[in-house]
């Protein structure tokens, strides 16, 4: 049975429709089940899917005359959402026409017209930006809000535990994902009034919503292997994923001078070297890219702009498991269920 088909922003990323058409080809490749509506310059896409013949049964192709770029401002971007290759692919998740949307564009303009156009979740105030981020466990954990919300109350947090919650139980198959707040420390004193308060309201309710909750987390701990889920506010979030980034960068490019360094490093890179292709796939950025906006009516997935063919690829997979999985109805359902457990279902506001 076909999965329903994925609207992808073929001209969004560093290197546009090349690389989007080449990584819902890889997709296709690796899940036959796959379908795709390609949004973008009819001409353009048409070139390059010539590289990938098996791809053409599978895809409708709709025109888009325009382009959000990366300097644009969100409020710039939403004027154009009628004729934008990014507004495109969200209006087809909107109107029915795929099941979710796929672009590696501009990241606030992508957040502002999904929440648009999709709106929230009855009982979610905001949706957050949530990604998967390498550990030394058994998987990779979710991360949440990473930059979608600035400021986050105490509400917005135990939302984002919920939502992050479901994400985890499908992306990696846990029955009770482990939840935590990130936190200046690990004690119970620490932290804002905001974080004191969702770490209560978490400890009350979440044994009842299939997830435990850890308390507090710092930062030097994320990737340890002992949670499954970090909830933060997207100021907090941003900066912490980008130093996690930027780590990974400096001791891939650190390994990478000292092996070139003499002829005896080069030996001994030679000697090391299958424990070095383990480091370098396990902190490939590819191999964790695909961001979701988690909350809204539909799913709407974020790849990194200079991601390659195989990153594209990995964040079409997510939205394709996302949908599969039903994460929305997921979501809904805890919601609903957080009524029964002594906290009122939030009332959407305006």
């Amino acid at each position: 049975m076909m999965l329903p088909r994925i609207a992808v922003d073929a001209m969004g990323g560093d290197e546009g429709v090349r690389v989007m058409v080449a990584g819902a080809a890889l997709a296709h490749a690796r899940n036959p089940r796959l379908n795709f509506l390609m949004v973008g310059d009819q001409a353009q896409v048409l070139a390059a899917m010539s590289a990938h013949r098996g791809l053409a049964a599978q895809c409708e192709i709709r025109h888009a005359d325009d382009v959000v770029t990366g300097e644009e401002r969100p409020t710039q971007a939403l004027r154009r959402a009628r004729t934008t290759s990014m507004g495109l692919a969200i209006d087809a998740v909107k109107q029915g026409d795929a099941g979710a949307a796929v672009s590696a564009g501009n990241t606030g303009a992508l957040m502002a017209m999904a929440k648009l156009a999709l709106r929230t979740l009855p009982g979610i105030d905001r949706p957050a930006l949530a990604a998967l981020v390498p550990t030394l466990g058994d998987h990779d954990l979710v991360m949440l809000d990473l930059g979608a919300n600035t400021a986050c109350d105490a509400r917005n947090l135990v939302q984002f535990a919920i939502m992050g919650a479901a994400y985890a139980r499908i992306v990696n198959g846990l029955g009770s994902p482990r939840v935590r707040l990130l936190n200046i420390g690990s004690e119970d004193n620490k932290g804002t009034g905001d974080l004191r308060d969702a770490a209560a309201q978490l400890k009350a309710v979440a044994s009842a919503l299939a997830f435990s909750f850890d308390g507090f987390i710092e930062a030097d701990k994320v990737s340890r292997g002992d949670v499954d889920v970090v909830v933060t506010d997207g100021f907090s979030g941003n900066i912490a994923i980008k130093a996690m980034e930027g780590a990974a960068r400096f001791v891939t490019d650190l390994l990478r001078r000292s092996f070139s360094s003499s002829l005896r490093s080069k030996f001994g890179f030679l000697i090391s070297r299958p424990a070095t292709e383990l480091l370098r796939h396990h902190l490939d950025p590819d191999n964790h890219n695909g961001a979701l906006f988690v909350g809204l009516n539909g799913i709407v997935v974020k790849s990194h702009g200079g991601a390659s063919a195989r990153g594209v690829a990995h964040a079409i997979e997510i939205a394709a498991r996302l949908l599969e999985d039903n994460l929305t109805t997921r979501i809904a359902a805890d919601l609903a269920d957080l009524g029964t457990v002594g906290m009122p279902v939030p009332e959407q506001r305006a």
